[in-house]
């Protein structure tokens, strides 16, 4: 099955059938952004207290409203024609209004007299669509540019949901171009060529797009999807894509050099390397779908979009690539003034010359001592977790200055800090509601909102800003103190919630990954020794990576904090993509091991597949700093954190690391299969 892309005539129908198969998901890609989902609300479990709390309020008059706040400030106190404006200003947010956007309420003045606000209360609507983003952006447009002095913000819930959404609804393109860029720079680079470079990437092209098809057709089933995942999901299936690409490429070019018959060739080809990578897909498939268990739905939506991508990724590999190998053949690999064609016989890296076979002649001469001293070193690198800090909240999460989040400090020098974005207390026993009013007055002001036979609605202003941290440490204490028949909700109680889903998250996502990945490994090279070698290589390589990516992100980038759902994504990305390496290379020495021992065989898989790791290595990083163009901390972060980690994978673990441990080991690492009972090592050990 896996050579019928290989055939003389069924080239040509893979290539059609595939071909229409993609072209036709890809047809819904342009929907994507338009489903995604990027309120808090949207993101938590249907248990969380916030959102009974939501459930509660949409029962009540005037229903769920997400506040939107202009915040006035004039440091040098606010000038009679401030006042006027702020005035003029509050009639022009009730002329017209567009759907979704209540009346604005009279304006408030500071006690200091520096500065003012106006709370015009905004519906959310369906959180999809695009009227909720017009409405909060009329509020912004009509409440007019900072001017003379005078500082003019939108902020509040409803501003931080509208910087959000132009965040994250404009990330897929820069995006996509930069990482599109980049893979196509590399690809010509690896290749030399002129031609051949746009087979692999217009294959992973297409792949990308009928990605983000799938990715409507499962929002549109009811998945949660939000801007991270379609700020990661084009990452994941160029970074993927290309390393299948690269590694089913190299496989062919070797056996170009042995065979005339470029179908023979890519058939070959198919038999040696469509089985690493079919094992490589479902690893990393498996390792993402375990995501969908999260609590956290972004996360959990996540999971299924980046497992559908990936397949997409592999499949496209498996079909589209080889057919248009078997059509163009070997002159597509022709580069004017070089000698880039391969021909039968021809000289190339192979299983006993070229530069990763003499590293690993060097690694072979003193295995134990490498191994051991590579690991010390991933441990000091590992060192930093410890000053892991995932505090770092919603009013963070900007790059660079956004109107929601200085608005929000303008308000905490003049007002209660808690007055952008009111905590929301429930009632649902009326008969509770003078107890729950005195109650929570001791955490801040409380104002009462609508009622009804289904409960009565507190507004409670918090002493701290509704996205700090002193802000989500006080909600467990709030809903302490209101006791049994009240429901806290509202920005600061979602947040917190949030933290607390991503905290469970990780301690059950983190090691089910582990358990899938070891079970997918032990099928693979049927031994119990060699997982645990590169279970544990996994582990300490992400360790590694997360403590320097800490250090970096606190002492270099100085950011606050890491998001609560990072080590999480950063875990996965690593191990399901980072295990790819450890796929191509042990395969490979297990294929050699049969016949040379392991000590040989593993010296011969680093021989040929040590370049084509490396090539994938700096692509998959290459796609994932693309990250790094986008105005959001946590992609950022994961953008550097799995770049690096993945690069320290490339040259040092899997080049290295994993080669001195196995030779170490010897012949016992394919324990308990039959190949561990072989002695063939001892023939071939060193005579130093």
């Amino acid at each position: 099955m896996l050579t019928l892309p290989a055939g003389r005539r069924s080239k040509y129908v893979v290539l059609v059938l595939a071909a229409l198969f993609f072209i036709g998901l890809a047809s819904f890609a342009g929907k994507f952004e338009g489903v995604q989902k990027n309120e808090t609300s949207s993101f938590l479990p249907g248990d969380a207290e916030s959102v009974k709390a939501l459930e509660a309020i949409q029962k009540l008059p005037g229903g769920e409203l997400a506040p939107a706040v202009v915040a006035f400030e004039r440091p040098g106190g606010l000038t009679d024609a401030d006042r006027e404006r702020i005035t003029e200003t509050r009639t022009r947010l009730n002329q017209d209004r567009r759907e979704l956007v209540l009346e604005a309420q009279e304006p408030v003045f500071s006690e200091n007299g520096k500065a003012a606000l106006i709370v015009q209360p905004v519906r959310p609507g369906d959180g999809t669509g695009d009227k909720f983003e017009l409405a909060v952006q009329s509020i912004a447009d009509r409440a007019g540019e900072s001017e003379d002095g005078l500082e003019v913000r939108l902020t509040g819930a409803a501003g931080f949901s509208l910087d959000a959404i132009k965040v994250f609804g404009g990330v897929n393109g820069p995006l996509l171009f930069a990482a599109a860029g980049i893979v196509l720079v590399l690809l010509i680079a690896i290749y030399r060529s002129p031609i051949f470079w746009a087979i692999p990437f217009f294959t992973v092209l297409l792949a990308e797009g009928a990605s983000r098809g799938a990715g409507y057709l499962l929002a549109e089933a009811g998945l949660t999807i939000n801007g991270q995942t379609g700020g990661i999901l084009p990452v994941l299936v160029f970074g993927a894509g290309t390393d299948y690409a690269l590694l089913l490429v190299s496989r062919y070019r070797e056996e170009l050099r042995r065979h005339d018959d470029k179908h023979e060739a890519v058939a070959i080809a198919m038999k040696s390397a469509g089985p690493a990578i079919i094992a490589s897909g479902m690893t990393v498939i498996a390792a993402l779908l375990c995501l969908s268990l999260a609590d956290v739905n972004s996360t959990a939506g996540l999971g299924p979009v980046g497992a559908v991508g990936i397949a997409l990724a592999m499949i496209s590999m498996l079909t589209i690539l080889p057919a248009l190998l078997a059509i163009t053949g070997r002159n597509a690999f022709w580069s004017p003034g070089m000698d880039t064609i391969p021909h039968t016989g021809q000289t190339g890296s192979d299983e006993t010359h070229g530069f990763w076979r003499r590293v690993g002649d060097r690694v072979a001469r003193r295995p134990r001592a490498i191994w051991i001293v590579g690991t010390i070193i991933l441990l000091i690198l590992a060192a930093n977790v410890a000053a892991l800090d995932t505090g770092q909240t919603t009013g963070d999460q900007f790059r660079g200055e956004v109107d929601s989040v200085t608005g929000q400090e303008m308000l905490t020098r003049n007002f209660s800090a808690g007055a952008s974005a009111p905590t929301d207390v429930v009632v649902t026993d009326r008969s509770r509601v003078e107890d729950v009013t005195r109650a929570a007055g001791e955490f801040g002001q409380v104002l009462p909102g609508p009622s009804n036979e289904t409960g009565t609605q507190l507004t409670v202003t918090l002493r701290d800003a509704p996205y700090s941290t002193a802000a989500l440490d006080t909600i467990p204490r709030l809903r302490e103190a209101v006791g049994e028949g009240a429901l806290v909700g509202g920005p600061s109680a979602q947040e917190y919630e949030l933290r607390e889903a991503a905290t469970r998250d990780n301690k059950l996502i983190i090691p089910l990954t582990l358990v899938v990945v070891f079970g997918i490994l032990m099928v693979l090279l049927r031994a119990v020794v060699a997982p645990l070698v590169l279970i544990a290589s996994v582990i300490v390589s992400f360790a590694a990576a997360l403590g320097t990516g800490i250090f970096v992100s606190d002492h270099i980038f100085g950011f606050t904090g890491v998001g609560p759902t990072l080590p999480l994504l950063a875990f996965v990305f690593l191990v399901a993509l980072g295990i790819d390496y450890n796929i191509f290379l042990m395969a490979r020495v297990r294929e050699e091991a049969h016949k040379h021992g392991t000590r040989e065989g593993t010296l011969r898989g680093l021989a040929v597949t040590g370049a084509v790791i490396t090539g994938a290595g700096i692509v998959l990083a290459g796609t994932f700093g693309a990250l790094a163009v986008l105005p959001l901390v946590v992609l950022t972060q994961i953008g550097f954190i799995v770049s690096f980690g993945v690069l320290l994978d490339t040259f040092v673990v899997r080049s290295v690391i994993v080669p001195a441990a196995v030779i170490d080991v010897g012949r016992r690492v394919w324990w308990p299969s039959r190949l561990a009972r072989e002695s063939r090592d001892s023939a071939q050990a060193p005579t130093e």
